[in-house]
């Protein structure tokens, strides 16, 4: 089992990482196809220093079918973890987005299906983002999965949603696999394709594929000068360079959070369980943290006298409420996660004050007030 060759692409990225250090300590014969992207490695092409010494590093591309191939033809397993990231710029870099997250997984199960290969199972990163709005529960109405807010509701700065039926507030409640997917973004339609097509193909020429829902996953290696990386990478950012986290809305939007860490080892346990074959495995804690208060945690922990800026502005097509309901992670796939949210943000705090850190989400925001998108 320790001499296969386990191919992970996009491995020079954050959660491609630290997989590929759970396959190193596994004794796997781990092979590297990155691009290193500079809006994510923006150290001028080169390498990160964290990257496991062990694996063997392929510059590359998903797009490019035949040097895709080189690598997919020896592999014994897949962790395809490339992707364009970013919900927001997704929706006017469109054409990219498609192109990596679409066609990059398309050209994976092309290969596989016509050429000779010895492919046991293939691990798809897939995305929450994909439900849309979040699931609700109205006292009156029971059970509803709501359309986004209307501009004129954002206008309004009236966040919450409400019933669609009665008008009232509704709770929001864990949202499972099998419930309905809005995707209202690029970004979140790609992933929808590349999760359908990736099981649909797996199913079809018996190829174990498992494809595993992420929610918002955080920790060390994320990129600090890469505005479209996520809250807690965008918020360490400002707030090492003395600027205040931007917060759009009330900041009382909620999302479920996730230690790498966490999910690298899962990530191990699905590639030898069968009970994870053909399975989608939301991904995250469960525990829903408003925006608000991961900016006063982190503040706190900086030890900073900053105060959060507040903009009870919007940006169109962000969800209110979204977390998971990990059941199934639980009770098919036996894992639950570790690593405490708090513990966690500690943990990525200490590692970004030996960091570069550009903060350029002003820079972000003016991109996307010009694209009529905030």
């Amino acid at each position: 089992m320790g001499k296969e060759i386990v191919l992970v692409t996009g491995g020079a990225g954050f959660i491609g990482s630290y997989i590929i250090d759970e396959l190193i300590k596994e004794g796997y014969n781990v092979k590297v196809f990155d691009n290193l992207e500079l809006q994510v490695h923006s150290k001028d092409g080169k390498l990160p220093d964290y990257l496991n010494k062990e694996a063997e590093f392929i510059l590359g591309d998903v797009r490019d079918y035949d040097a895709f191939k080189k690598v997919i033809l020896p592999a014994d397993v897949i962790f395809h973890k490339a992707a364009a990231v970013g919900v927001t710029q997704s929706m006017y870099e469109i054409n990219r987005y498609v192109d990596v997250n679409a066609t990059g997984t398309a050209n994976l199960f092309d290969i596989i299906v016509n050429n000779k290969n010895k492919v046991r199972k293939v691990i798809i990163a897939a995305s929450m983002s994909s439900y849309g709005e979040g699931k609700y529960e109205c006292k009156k109405c029971g059970i509803v999965r709501p359309p986004l807010r209307s501009k004129e509701q954002m206008e309004r700065k009236e966040w919450e949603l409400t019933c669609p039926n009665c008008k009232k507030i509704l709770k929001p409640i864990p949202i499972s696999e099998d419930d309905y997917q809005f995707p209202n973004s690029t970004y979140a339609i790609t992933k929808k394709i590349q999760e359908e097509l990736a099981l649909n193909i797996g199913k079809t020429y018996n190829i174990p594929t498992v494809s595993l829902r992420y929610f918002n996953v955080y920790g060390p290696r994320q990129s600090l000068s890469n505005p479209y990386n996520g809250v807690i990478a965008g918020f360490i950012s400002r707030i090492k360079n003395g600027n205040p986290p931007i917060i759009f809305e009330d900041g009382l939007q909620t999302r479920d959070f996730i230690s790498v860490k966490d999910v690298a080892k899962l990530n191990i346990k699905v590639m030898n369980d069968k009970k994870a074959d053909y399975q989608i495995c939301n991904v995250g804690c469960g525990i829903p943290v408003s925006i608000k208060e991961i900016t006063e945690k982190l503040i706190k922990i900086f030890g900073s006298n900053l105060t959060p800026e507040v903009k009870y502005t919007f940006r169109k097509g962000d969800t209110r409420h979204c977390f998971a309901d990990i059941t199934k992670l639980k009770t098919i796939l036996g894992f639950e996660p570790k690593i405490k949210f708090d513990d966690g943000l500690k943990e990525v705090v200490e590692w970004s004050l030996s960091q570069d850190a550009k903060d350029l989400f002003s820079d972000a925001i003016n991109k996307f007030k010009e694209k009529g998108l905030a």
